[in-house]
Order: C-alpha cells, then sequence, then structure tokens
C-alpha cells in the first residue's frame, strides 16, 4: 500500500525551503513570485485559488517555470477541449473535507475536517488551449499607482505621515508609515511601489481589528503569534500587490523575522495554512471594500 503524505508536512516543508533559499538576499518567496506569475486561476471556475493553494502554486510556478497563472485538474482541462500532455507531472492544491463523527456519551456529533489533495496541472502543460496576453489594466488609462492610491483611499483607513518607520496602532486604530519621498527603489520596483506595498502591509495589520477580520491569535500559537501575524500582513500584502500590478518589496525588517518565520513553520506544520488562509481573509475583505465605495458612489 502507498504511504499516506502527510499533506501539511509536504507543503510547509516546500515554503520552509523556498525561504531558505531566499535568506542571503532576506527575499521572501511571496515576493519574488507575485512579481513573477499572476495569481493563480482556475480554468473551469475562472475564480483565483485562494489561501494556501495561491502560494504552493506560486511554488511550483517557480520552480517548473509556470508563468500563466492557469491551472485546472485532467478532467477541468478535458472539459475545456484541451488534452493533457503525455508524461506531465501534476501539482497538487489542497482543500478540506467535513465530516461528522458521533461521540460516545454525547448526542451531538463533532464536526471535523480532513486536508485532501487534488492533482492539477498547468495551462503550459496542455495542448488545444492558447494563453491569455498579460491582464490590461482594470481601467483604460489608470495605471498600477494610480489603482494602488484609489485602493488604499477606498478602504478609508486613517493614515498618518511621519517618522521613519511604517506601523498599525491598534490602540488608535490608525497606520503611521514615513513620506513617500524617504522611500528609495531597488533593481526591480520603483520608490512609489516600495511605498504603497508597504501601506498595503499595514492595511493587512489594520484588517485585524475587531469590527474587520477580527483576528486575535491569542494562545493557539503561543509565542509564535507576533511573528504568524506577520507573515499574514506579508502574504496580504504580496496578495494585493498582484493583484494591483506592482512589485512586492522586501522590507528592511525582514531579517529580524526570518528567523522566527523558520522556527514557527518547522515547529508547526498547520501555521502557513493558517496565516495563507488570513491573508486571503485580509485581501478579500479590502476588495470588498473597493465595490462598496463604488455601489456608494
Amino acid at each position: 500500500m502507498k504511504p499516506q503524505v502527510d499533506i501539511h508536512q509536504h507543503i510547509t516543508d516546500q515554503i520552509v525551503a523556498a525561504i531558505e533559499k531566499g535568506v542571503g538576499s532576506f527575499q521572501m518567496p511571496w515576493h519574488t513570485l507575485a512579481n513573477k506569475a499572476i495569481r493563480p486561476k482556475n480554468i473551469a471556475s475562472n475564480k483565483n485559488y485562494q489561501g494556501i493553494n495561491t502560494l504552493i502554486l506560486w511554488v511550483y510556478a517557480e520552480k517548473f517555470g509556470y508563468t500563466s497563472g492557469i491551472w485546472g485538474t485532467y478532467k477541468q482541462w478535458a472539459e475545456a477541449g484541451c488534452q493533457v500532455r503525455k508524461g506531465e507531472k501534476s501539482s497538487y492544491v489542497t482543500f478540506y473535507k467535513t465530516y461528522e463523527v458521533e461521540t460516545e456519551g454525547s448526542d451531538e456529533a463533532e464536526t471535523r475536517r480532513v486536508a485532501k489533495t487534488t492533482p492539477v496541472f498547468a495551462a503550459e502543460q496542455v495542448e488545444g488551449f492558447e494563453i491569455p496576453t498579460e491582464e490590461a489594466p482594470s481601467a483604460p488609462g489608470v495605471l498600477p499607482i494610480e489603482q494602488a492610491e484609489h485602493f488604499i483611499s477606498a478602504t478609508g483607513a486613517t493614515i498618518h505621515h511621519g517618522g521613519d518607520r511604517a506601523f498599525y496602532r491598534p490602540a488608535t486604530d490608525s497606520i503611521t508609515i514615513p513620506d513617500k519621498s524617504l522611500f528609495t527603489g531597488t533593481k526591480s520596483s520603483t520608490p512609489e511601489e516600495a511605498y504603497y506595498s508597504t501601506i498595503l502591509h499595514e492595511l493587512g495589520h489594520w484588517t485585524s481589528h475587531k469590527n474587520r477580520c477580527d483576528r486575535e491569535l491569542g494562545r493557539k500559537f503561543g509565542d509564535h503569534a507576533y511573528a504568524v501575524e506577520e507573515l499574514i500582513a506579508e502574504l496580504t500584502a504580496a496578495f494585493l500587490c498582484n493583484d494591483l500590478k506592482l512589485t512586492s518589496e522586501t522590507r528592511d525588517d525582514h531579517a529580524q523575522y526570518i528567523s522566527s518565520w523558520l522556527k514557527a513553520l518547522k515547529s508547526d506544520k498547520r501555521i502557513i495554512f493558517t496565516a495563507a488562509a488570513k491573508a486571503s481573509q485580509a485581501a478579500n475583505y479590502l476588495h470588498a471594500l473597493q465595490r462598496d465605495q463604488a455601489l456608494a458612489a
């Protein structure tokens, strides 16, 4: 009998390896991958993958050189009139199956969730499918920087400028960020992209408020709670930068977080799943605010 794969451990190991690969330059894999590929999308539903599946498909895309961002199961590709080429190796996405178990001495059944995997293939692995050209900006004539400005404004978050560091203060429910003129560019990003990606990171923290995503990590993560919250904000920013066509920038404070992230992930194989799920929730919440403002206009 084929040994059962520990899904959580397998995926965590790949994320840890990707982080350790970039340690020397403090370049996190979610930045590298978000900058190279579009958000993974399913061929059948035309919807973006969420949570850990976004991250793991970015890792697969980097590993095998896939850039289309379009994925599907063998059956889904067949239903789309395409054929997965013979000999192509599948990648895997995760989903949870919920079932109920009767517990002894209780009239109520206990609900349990079990992680399952589904093999998927990238558009580059199939025949009969024409990979679409890169998507145009969401509004004709609107540049990514303008989109980012509109996106941030639509959240309604209180943002103060000043000082030399960026942070979200729960006590005042406000974000503080250095003046835009203090941000510098890199080989891969402009000063403006660094400025906006930093605000998006802090907006990730901003969603933790009880009136928004109500994210209290608490005892479940113990000493790792702070590192996990930083990881959530990092992934939120990476998802949003990818959506807004911005280069996701490495933060100066990555060096101090890398060891804590690796320690947390190695000690608990489910942490990256939780962080990615919470980041997707935060990104989706911020996107919903855009729709709310549009409807109110």
